[in-house]
């Protein structure tokens, strides 16, 4: 089943399953993830299934995410994720981009230059590939080649920071970082490294300078920043000055769960926005 189910998020005797609209108990023979049931049951959500399948029962895995009001208007979000205490690669946190729906994520790592959906981006579940390796907590690829990348839903695993904005052109700036993946795709990879993206650097051409770079293609030319919390006070700041533009500053909570530790923020590191923070703020 393929079909985006609409339903209420149950457990019977310790079985999680989704009630359907029609009264149908859907999914009741798949793996619904417990970090689901710990923030959503009896709640009404959306669900899905994913292609993976669940290591531990060999069942198709499930993905939920709940129901909120769908925007009306053409929107960007600018994401700030928070860092990930338990990666050294992760200090300065993570920047991401939503474009009308479509999140263009950029990363060191090939696979993850990707466009994603909003559901998958934020809400995949700790099963299966997605999951925490069980002998460390983090990525690993166990010597008989099973995979754990450790990358469930972003929103499960740190806080999140949303510029969200209405008046952009998303179709025009929807295409810029389209070229960005294509250009991505093409690079050749390194002999030595195939899973890296060979292009990548942490100065100029990283999550957030791509990101970045884009706006400033688009025509918002003043947004500066190299790392991902620089970059998104200077978007904030400079795009709240922009009359044309509906601008909003949200902020998604760490859903917390047990293969997660609690995010953090990241350094600012330009002393300019130190300044900008504070009068964003005000």
């Amino acid at each position: 089943m393929n079909t985006t189910i609409k339903g209420i998020l149950r457990r019977n005797d310790g079985h999680p399953f989704i009630e359907g609209e029609d009264g149908v108990k859907y999914f009741s023979n798949q793996r619904l993830w417990n970090g689901y049931l710990d923030h959503w049951n009896g709640q009404t959500v959306f669900a899905r299934l994913l292609p993976e399948y669940d290591y531990e029962k060999s069942l198709p895995i499930v993905i939920v995410w709940p129901d909120r009001p769908k925007p009306t208007k053409p929107y960007v979000e600018i994401y700030y994720a928070q860092r990930l205490v338990k990666y050294i690669k992760s200090t300065l946190g993570h920047s991401a981009i939503n474009v009308n729906g479509e999140i263009f994520n950029f990363s060191h790592l090939m696979n993850e230059n990707e466009i994603i959906t909003e559901e998958e981006f934020f809400y995949r579940p700790a099963l299966g590939e997605f999951a925490p390796s069980p002998n460390n907590g983090k990525y690993e690829i166990l010597e008989d080649g099973t995979p754990y990348y450790d990358k469930f839903g972003r929103n499960f695993m740190r806080t999140i920071h949303v510029l969200r904005i209405e008046g952009i052109d998303v179709e025009k700036l929807g295409n810029i970082y389209k070229h960005q993946l294509d250009v991505i795709r093409s690079t050749p990879p390194k002999p030595k490294e195939p899973e890296a993206y060979s292009g990548f650097n942490i100065f100029t051409r990283s999550c957030s300078t791509i990101i970045r770079d884009g706006l400033n293609e688009y025509g918002f030319d003043q947004i500066k920043g190299i790392f991902p919390r620089d970059l998104f006070i200077s978007a904030t700041y400079h795009l709240l000055k922009v009359n044309s533009l509906k601008v909003e500053q949200i902020i998604m909570p760490q859903l917390v769960v047990p293969e997660a530790d609690l995010s953090a923020m990241s350094p600012i590191l330009n002393p300019k926005n130190y300044i900008r923070s504070r009068l964003i703020a005000k």
